[in-house]
Protein backbone atom coordinates (compact mmCIF):
# COMPACT_ATOMS: atom_id res chain seq x y z
CA UNK A 1 0.00 0.00 0.00
CA UNK A 2 1.07 3.13 1.07
CA UNK A 3 3.56 0.21 0.50
CA UNK A 4 17.83 23.71 2.11
CA UNK A 5 19.98 25.10 0.67
CA UNK A 6 21.88 27.00 2.99
CA UNK A 7 23.21 26.61 6.26
CA UNK A 8 22.35 27.90 9.71
CA UNK A 9 21.06 30.87 9.88
CA UNK A 10 20.96 31.57 13.20
CA UNK A 11 23.84 32.37 15.78
CA UNK A 12 21.37 31.47 18.43
CA UNK A 13 20.59 28.10 17.61
CA UNK A 14 24.30 27.49 16.56
CA UNK A 15 24.90 28.04 20.36
CA UNK A 16 21.50 26.12 21.31
CA UNK A 17 22.92 22.89 19.86
CA UNK A 18 26.66 23.63 21.04
CA UNK A 19 25.26 23.40 24.17
CA UNK A 20 23.46 20.21 23.43
CA UNK A 21 26.96 18.65 22.29
CA UNK A 22 29.26 19.66 24.82
CA UNK A 23 31.41 16.24 23.62
CA UNK A 24 31.45 17.23 20.20
CA UNK A 25 34.91 18.20 18.88
CA UNK A 26 33.42 19.91 15.57
CA UNK A 27 33.76 24.07 15.51
CA UNK A 28 31.25 26.78 13.04
CA UNK A 29 32.32 29.64 11.25
CA UNK A 30 29.91 31.88 10.90
CA UNK A 31 30.05 34.87 7.54
CA UNK A 32 27.79 37.15 7.00
CA UNK A 33 26.72 38.34 3.20
CA UNK A 34 24.37 40.71 3.27
CA UNK A 35 21.49 39.37 5.27
CA UNK A 36 21.89 35.69 5.10
CA UNK A 37 23.87 33.94 7.21
CA UNK A 38 25.77 30.70 6.97
CA UNK A 39 27.84 28.29 8.79
CA UNK A 40 30.25 26.26 7.26
CA UNK A 41 31.07 22.78 8.20
CA UNK A 42 33.99 21.48 9.99
CA UNK A 43 36.57 20.14 7.83
CA UNK A 44 37.59 16.65 8.03
CA UNK A 45 37.33 14.81 11.17
CA UNK A 46 33.01 13.83 11.74
CA UNK A 47 31.24 11.24 11.33
CA UNK A 48 27.36 10.59 10.51
CA UNK A 49 25.54 7.68 10.95
CA UNK A 50 22.54 7.86 9.28
CA UNK A 51 19.12 5.24 8.93
CA UNK A 52 17.60 5.16 5.87
CA UNK A 53 15.54 2.13 4.07
CA UNK A 54 16.89 0.20 1.12
CA UNK A 55 14.85 2.06 -1.96
CA UNK A 56 16.11 5.25 -0.90
CA UNK A 57 19.73 4.72 -0.25
CA UNK A 58 21.23 5.56 -3.73
CA UNK A 59 20.30 8.74 -3.60
CA UNK A 60 21.09 9.34 -0.17
CA UNK A 61 24.47 8.05 -1.20
CA UNK A 62 25.00 10.97 -3.59
CA UNK A 63 24.45 13.22 -0.52
CA UNK A 64 27.05 11.26 1.39
CA UNK A 65 29.42 11.28 -0.94
CA UNK A 66 28.99 15.23 -2.08
CA UNK A 67 29.08 16.12 1.91
CA UNK A 68 32.31 14.17 2.40
CA UNK A 69 33.97 15.44 -0.94
CA UNK A 70 33.18 19.11 0.62
CA UNK A 71 33.78 18.63 3.99
CA UNK A 72 36.18 15.57 4.53
CA UNK A 73 33.70 14.25 7.10
CA UNK A 74 32.32 10.67 6.54
CA UNK A 75 28.70 9.27 6.15
CA UNK A 76 27.81 5.55 7.22
CA UNK A 77 24.60 4.81 5.93
CA UNK A 78 22.67 1.76 7.93
CA UNK A 79 19.89 0.45 5.79
CA UNK A 80 16.46 -0.65 8.33
CA UNK A 81 13.35 -1.92 7.45
CA UNK A 82 10.87 0.67 7.10
CA UNK A 83 8.45 -0.84 9.57
CA UNK A 84 10.89 -1.05 12.57
CA UNK A 85 12.68 2.23 11.98
CA UNK A 86 10.22 4.22 13.85
CA UNK A 87 10.13 2.29 17.25
CA UNK A 88 13.89 1.23 16.77
CA UNK A 89 14.55 4.97 16.78
CA UNK A 90 12.28 5.92 19.31
CA UNK A 91 13.74 3.12 21.81
CA UNK A 92 17.50 4.07 21.11
CA UNK A 93 17.11 7.75 20.65
CA UNK A 94 15.67 7.84 24.43
CA UNK A 95 18.70 5.47 25.54
CA UNK A 96 21.05 8.33 24.53
CA UNK A 97 22.11 6.30 21.40
CA UNK A 98 20.62 5.85 17.73
CA UNK A 99 21.51 7.07 14.71
CA UNK A 100 22.45 11.71 14.09
CA UNK A 101 19.99 11.12 11.46
CA UNK A 102 16.67 8.95 10.95
CA UNK A 103 14.73 9.50 7.75
CA UNK A 104 10.99 8.97 7.72
CA UNK A 105 7.36 10.46 7.26
CA UNK A 106 6.49 13.92 9.22
CA UNK A 107 3.44 12.08 11.38
CA UNK A 108 6.47 10.30 13.79
CA UNK A 109 7.08 14.39 14.66
CA UNK A 110 4.57 14.42 18.12
CA UNK A 111 6.01 11.35 19.84
CA UNK A 112 9.41 12.29 18.99
CA UNK A 113 8.68 15.69 20.06
CA UNK A 114 6.83 15.11 23.47
CA UNK A 115 9.52 12.08 24.12
CA UNK A 116 12.63 14.65 23.70
CA UNK A 117 14.04 12.17 20.70
CA UNK A 118 14.54 15.06 17.54
CA UNK A 119 16.06 18.13 17.93
CA UNK A 120 14.97 21.15 16.04
CA UNK A 121 16.65 22.23 12.69
CA UNK A 122 16.58 25.90 11.46
CA UNK A 123 16.17 26.70 7.50
CA UNK A 124 16.38 30.12 8.10
CA UNK A 125 15.74 32.13 4.66
CA UNK A 126 16.34 28.66 2.49
CA UNK A 127 13.04 27.74 4.18
CA UNK A 128 10.99 29.53 1.10
CA UNK A 129 12.52 26.66 -1.44
CA UNK A 130 10.54 24.34 0.09
CA UNK A 131 6.59 23.48 0.06
CA UNK A 132 5.95 25.11 2.66
CA UNK A 133 3.18 22.80 3.85
CA UNK A 134 6.31 20.34 3.54
CA UNK A 135 7.52 22.57 5.94
CA UNK A 136 4.88 22.95 8.20
CA UNK A 137 4.44 19.16 8.30
CA UNK A 138 7.89 18.79 10.02
CA UNK A 139 6.62 21.88 12.30
CA UNK A 140 5.18 21.09 15.49
CA UNK A 141 4.49 24.20 18.43
CA UNK A 142 6.16 26.77 16.49
CA UNK A 143 9.98 24.94 15.93
CA UNK A 144 10.69 22.76 12.58
CA UNK A 145 12.27 19.42 13.49
CA UNK A 146 13.23 18.27 10.17
CA UNK A 147 14.36 18.99 6.33
CA UNK A 148 11.55 17.12 3.82
CA UNK A 149 12.16 15.81 0.54
CA UNK A 150 9.36 14.14 -0.47
CA UNK A 151 5.28 14.72 -0.54
CA UNK A 152 2.59 12.14 -1.41
CA UNK A 153 -1.25 12.63 -1.29
CA UNK A 154 -4.67 10.74 -2.94
CA UNK A 155 -6.02 11.37 -6.10
CA UNK A 156 -7.77 10.19 -8.59
CA UNK A 157 -6.74 7.89 -11.54
CA UNK A 158 -8.98 8.02 -14.33
CA UNK A 159 -9.11 5.40 -17.12
CA UNK A 160 -8.85 7.93 -20.49
CA UNK A 161 -9.72 4.81 -22.71
CA UNK A 162 -13.09 4.62 -20.40
CA UNK A 163 -13.83 7.62 -19.73
CA UNK A 164 -12.81 11.50 -20.54
CA UNK A 165 -12.66 13.31 -17.69
CA UNK A 166 -13.43 13.51 -13.66
CA UNK A 167 -16.41 15.56 -12.82
CA UNK A 168 -16.06 18.13 -9.79
CA UNK A 169 -18.54 16.30 -7.59
CA UNK A 170 -18.96 12.50 -6.00
CA UNK A 171 -22.39 11.93 -7.90
CA UNK A 172 -21.32 13.08 -11.19
CA UNK A 173 -18.54 10.85 -11.27
CA UNK A 174 -20.48 7.79 -10.18
CA UNK A 175 -23.07 8.55 -12.91
CA UNK A 176 -20.46 9.08 -15.31
CA UNK A 177 -18.25 6.01 -14.03
CA UNK A 178 -22.25 4.39 -15.05
CA UNK A 179 -22.18 5.29 -18.32
CA UNK A 180 -18.73 3.63 -18.50
CA UNK A 181 -20.44 0.36 -18.50
CA UNK A 182 -18.08 -1.33 -16.27
CA UNK A 183 -18.76 -3.41 -13.24
CA UNK A 184 -17.57 -0.51 -10.80
CA UNK A 185 -18.40 3.19 -11.33
CA UNK A 186 -15.84 4.03 -8.97
CA UNK A 187 -13.98 1.59 -6.19
CA UNK A 188 -11.74 2.63 -3.45
CA UNK A 189 -10.21 0.21 -0.99
CA UNK A 190 -12.28 0.08 2.24
CA UNK A 191 -11.57 -3.62 3.78
CA UNK A 192 -13.13 -4.64 7.31
CA UNK A 193 -11.86 -2.80 9.77
CA UNK A 194 -12.26 0.45 7.28
CA UNK A 195 -9.41 2.91 5.96
CA UNK A 196 -10.09 6.29 7.10
CA UNK A 197 -6.99 7.62 5.37
CA UNK A 198 -8.47 6.70 2.31
CA UNK A 199 -11.82 7.68 2.91
CA UNK A 200 -10.69 11.36 4.50
CA UNK A 201 -10.80 13.40 1.58
CA UNK A 202 -14.52 12.29 1.59
CA UNK A 203 -14.93 13.49 5.08
CA UNK A 204 -12.80 16.35 4.58
CA UNK A 205 -15.40 17.67 2.10
CA UNK A 206 -18.56 17.50 4.73
CA UNK A 207 -16.47 18.10 7.69
CA UNK A 208 -12.85 19.89 7.38
CA UNK A 209 -9.84 19.04 9.43
CA UNK A 210 -9.95 15.83 11.52
CA UNK A 211 -8.95 18.82 14.41
CA UNK A 212 -9.16 21.81 14.67
CA UNK A 213 -7.00 24.48 13.02
CA UNK A 214 -5.81 27.85 15.01
CA UNK A 215 -5.21 31.48 13.28
CA UNK A 216 -2.38 30.05 11.87
CA UNK A 217 -3.34 27.03 10.48
CA UNK A 218 -1.77 24.49 12.76
CA UNK A 219 -3.99 21.46 14.08
CA UNK A 220 -5.30 22.06 17.45
CA UNK A 221 -5.95 18.97 19.90
CA UNK A 222 -9.63 19.96 19.58
CA UNK A 223 -11.32 17.17 17.60
CA UNK A 224 -13.74 18.48 14.26
CA UNK A 225 -15.55 15.40 13.67
CA UNK A 226 -18.11 15.44 15.62
CA UNK A 227 -21.43 17.49 15.52
CA UNK A 228 -23.96 17.81 12.59
CA UNK A 229 -21.44 17.61 9.47
CA UNK A 230 -19.87 14.56 11.14
CA UNK A 231 -23.09 12.83 11.35
CA UNK A 232 -23.51 13.90 7.65
CA UNK A 233 -20.98 12.29 6.16
CA UNK A 234 -21.76 9.45 8.36
CA UNK A 235 -25.23 9.25 6.33
CA UNK A 236 -23.30 9.98 3.34
CA UNK A 237 -21.38 6.39 3.95
CA UNK A 238 -24.86 4.24 4.69
CA UNK A 239 -26.07 6.08 1.88
CA UNK A 240 -23.55 4.85 -0.42
CA UNK A 241 -22.99 1.71 1.52
CA UNK A 242 -23.62 -2.17 1.37
CA UNK A 243 -27.37 -1.22 1.62
CA UNK A 244 -27.05 1.60 -0.15
CA UNK A 245 -25.74 2.36 -3.59
CA UNK A 246 -23.10 -0.51 -3.23
CA UNK A 247 -20.46 2.13 -4.32
CA UNK A 248 -18.59 1.77 -0.82
CA UNK A 249 -17.80 -1.97 0.02
CA UNK A 250 -16.03 -3.54 3.21
CA UNK A 251 -15.24 -6.40 0.46
CA UNK A 252 -12.99 -4.21 -1.47
CA UNK A 253 -9.51 -4.37 -0.45
CA UNK A 254 -6.29 -2.54 -1.58
CA UNK A 255 -5.46 -5.46 -3.96
CA UNK A 256 -9.40 -6.23 -4.94
CA UNK A 257 -9.29 -2.01 -6.28
CA UNK A 258 -5.91 -2.16 -7.66
CA UNK A 259 -7.21 -5.40 -9.69
CA UNK A 260 -10.13 -4.40 -10.82
CA UNK A 261 -9.16 -0.67 -12.20
CA UNK A 262 -5.93 -2.35 -13.89
CA UNK A 263 -8.35 -4.71 -15.64
CA UNK A 264 -10.89 -2.49 -16.90
CA UNK A 265 -13.72 -2.93 -14.16
CA UNK A 266 -13.29 0.61 -13.17
CA UNK A 267 -12.79 3.81 -14.97
CA UNK A 268 -11.58 5.77 -11.54
CA UNK A 269 -10.29 4.67 -8.40
CA UNK A 270 -8.89 6.92 -5.33
CA UNK A 271 -5.62 6.34 -4.84
CA UNK A 272 -1.96 7.42 -4.76
CA UNK A 273 1.89 7.73 -6.36
CA UNK A 274 2.69 4.37 -4.93
CA UNK A 275 0.09 2.86 -7.55
CA UNK A 276 1.47 4.34 -10.49
CA UNK A 277 3.92 1.21 -11.57
CA UNK A 278 0.36 -1.13 -10.91
CA UNK A 279 -0.88 0.81 -14.10
CA UNK A 280 1.96 0.93 -16.03
CA UNK A 281 1.10 0.57 -20.16
CA UNK A 282 -2.40 2.18 -19.43
CA UNK A 283 -3.97 5.21 -20.75
CA UNK A 284 -4.24 7.00 -17.47
CA UNK A 285 -4.98 10.51 -15.76
CA UNK A 286 -4.66 11.84 -12.50
CA UNK A 287 -7.41 14.26 -11.42
CA UNK A 288 -8.50 16.43 -8.31
CA UNK A 289 -10.74 14.05 -5.77
CA UNK A 290 -14.52 15.29 -6.42
CA UNK A 291 -16.28 16.56 -3.79
CA UNK A 292 -18.87 15.12 -1.47
CA UNK A 293 -20.21 17.76 0.70
CA UNK A 294 -20.09 21.63 0.66
CA UNK A 295 -15.80 21.69 0.97
CA UNK A 296 -13.55 20.72 -1.35
CA UNK A 297 -12.35 17.19 -1.37
CA UNK A 298 -8.91 17.51 1.11
CA UNK A 299 -6.68 14.69 1.08
CA UNK A 300 -3.99 14.09 3.90
CA UNK A 301 -0.34 15.56 3.26
CA UNK A 302 2.10 13.13 3.92
CA UNK A 303 5.69 14.32 3.75
CA UNK A 304 8.86 12.33 4.30
CA UNK A 305 12.32 14.28 5.54
CA UNK A 306 15.25 13.87 7.98
CA UNK A 307 15.04 14.02 11.92
CA UNK A 308 18.32 14.83 14.07
CA UNK A 309 18.54 12.85 16.92
CA UNK A 310 18.27 15.02 19.96
CA UNK A 311 21.21 12.94 21.90
CA UNK A 312 23.54 13.33 18.63
CA UNK A 313 26.89 15.15 19.30
CA UNK A 314 27.22 15.93 15.88
CA UNK A 315 24.14 18.39 15.31
CA UNK A 316 26.03 21.02 13.60
CA UNK A 317 27.11 18.33 10.64
CA UNK A 318 23.64 16.83 10.52
CA UNK A 319 22.17 20.24 10.03
CA UNK A 320 24.59 21.17 7.17
CA UNK A 321 24.09 17.56 5.72
CA UNK A 322 20.03 17.66 5.37
CA UNK A 323 20.10 21.23 4.37
CA UNK A 324 22.51 21.46 2.14
CA UNK A 325 23.17 18.20 0.78
CA UNK A 326 19.57 16.06 1.15
CA UNK A 327 18.31 19.30 0.38
CA UNK A 328 19.82 20.13 -2.72
CA UNK A 329 18.24 19.53 -6.25
CA UNK A 330 20.84 16.76 -7.44
CA UNK A 331 19.64 14.51 -4.81
CA UNK A 332 16.15 15.86 -4.76
CA UNK A 333 15.69 15.09 -8.19
CA UNK A 334 17.26 11.61 -7.20
CA UNK A 335 14.63 10.97 -4.41
CA UNK A 336 12.18 11.25 -7.19
CA UNK A 337 13.35 9.25 -9.60
CA UNK A 338 13.49 7.04 -7.16
CA UNK A 339 10.21 7.16 -5.18
CA UNK A 340 8.12 8.79 -7.51
CA UNK A 341 6.60 11.52 -5.11
CA UNK A 342 6.63 15.07 -5.71
CA UNK A 343 9.97 16.58 -4.49
CA UNK A 344 9.52 19.03 -1.22
CA UNK A 345 11.90 21.35 -3.10
CA UNK A 346 10.04 23.63 -5.52
CA UNK A 347 12.98 23.53 -8.08
CA UNK A 348 12.81 19.83 -8.35
CA UNK A 349 9.17 19.76 -8.10
CA UNK A 350 9.05 21.85 -10.80
CA UNK A 351 10.83 19.87 -13.35
CA UNK A 352 8.39 16.71 -12.24
CA UNK A 353 5.45 18.54 -12.41
CA UNK A 354 6.36 18.01 -16.32
CA UNK A 355 5.26 14.81 -15.91
CA UNK A 356 1.00 14.66 -16.05
CA UNK A 357 0.95 12.60 -13.69
CA UNK A 358 2.54 14.64 -10.97
CA UNK A 359 0.95 17.64 -12.39
CA UNK A 360 -2.24 15.63 -11.48
CA UNK A 361 -1.63 14.83 -7.93
CA UNK A 362 0.16 18.50 -7.17
CA UNK A 363 -3.55 19.58 -8.62
CA UNK A 364 -5.26 17.21 -6.36
CA UNK A 365 -3.19 18.19 -3.24
CA UNK A 366 -3.33 21.47 -3.68
CA UNK A 367 -6.32 21.49 -0.63
CA UNK A 368 -4.51 19.04 1.25
CA UNK A 369 -3.37 19.65 4.73
CA UNK A 370 -0.33 17.64 6.31
CA UNK A 371 -1.76 14.42 8.33
CA UNK A 372 -1.72 15.24 11.97
CA UNK A 373 1.44 14.75 13.76
CA UNK A 374 -0.22 14.94 16.91
CA UNK A 375 0.50 12.04 19.80
CA UNK A 376 -3.69 12.71 20.07
CA UNK A 377 -4.13 11.45 16.49
CA UNK A 378 -3.10 7.96 18.07
CA UNK A 379 -6.17 7.76 19.99
CA UNK A 380 -8.59 8.57 16.52
CA UNK A 381 -7.40 5.52 14.15
CA UNK A 382 -8.74 2.75 15.79
CA UNK A 383 -12.12 3.95 16.33
CA UNK A 384 -12.46 6.14 13.22
CA UNK A 385 -11.80 3.10 10.38
CA UNK A 386 -14.18 0.70 12.62
CA UNK A 387 -16.60 2.49 12.78
CA UNK A 388 -16.77 3.89 9.23
CA UNK A 389 -16.55 -0.22 8.16
CA UNK A 390 -19.65 -0.82 10.37
CA UNK A 391 -21.56 2.01 9.04
CA UNK A 392 -20.89 1.10 5.11
CA UNK A 393 -21.62 -2.69 5.91
CA UNK A 394 -25.34 -1.37 7.16
CA UNK A 395 -25.20 -3.19 10.33
CA UNK A 396 -26.11 0.35 12.58
CA UNK A 397 -27.61 3.70 12.70
CA UNK A 398 -25.19 5.73 11.06
CA UNK A 399 -25.49 8.74 13.56
CA UNK A 400 -25.93 6.71 16.67
CA UNK A 401 -22.64 4.87 16.01
CA UNK A 402 -20.47 7.79 15.22
CA UNK A 403 -21.55 9.62 18.01
CA UNK A 404 -20.17 6.67 20.09
CA UNK A 405 -17.36 7.02 18.02
CA UNK A 406 -16.83 10.53 19.29
CA UNK A 407 -17.19 9.36 23.09
CA UNK A 408 -14.98 7.07 22.37
CA UNK A 409 -12.05 9.16 21.02
CA UNK A 410 -12.40 11.56 23.53
CA UNK A 411 -12.25 8.87 26.50
CA UNK A 412 -8.80 7.78 24.82
CA UNK A 413 -7.70 11.00 24.02
CA UNK A 414 -8.29 11.83 27.90
CA UNK A 415 -6.65 8.97 29.26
Amino acid sequence: MRRSIALIASAGLALTLAACSDNNSSGSETTSAGTQTTTKAPAGGGKLTIWTDANREPAFKIAADNYKADTGNEVELVVKENDQMRSEFASQAAAGKGPDIVFGAHDWLGEFVTNGLVAPVELGDKAGDFNKLAVDAFTYQGATYGVPYAVENLAIFRNADLVDSTPTTFDEMIAKGKGAGTEYPFIMQVGADGDPYTMYPFEASFSGPVFALDGQNNYTSELNLGGDKGKAFAQWLSDNGEKGTGVLDTNITYDIAVDAFKSGKSPYILGGPWMIADFKGMNIAVDPIPATGDNPASPFLGVQGGFINAGSANQLLATDFLVNYVGSKQVQDKLYEIGQRLPALTASANDATTDPLMAGFAAAGKEALPMPSLPEMGAVWGFWGKTESQIIAGDADPAGVWDKMITDIKAEMNK
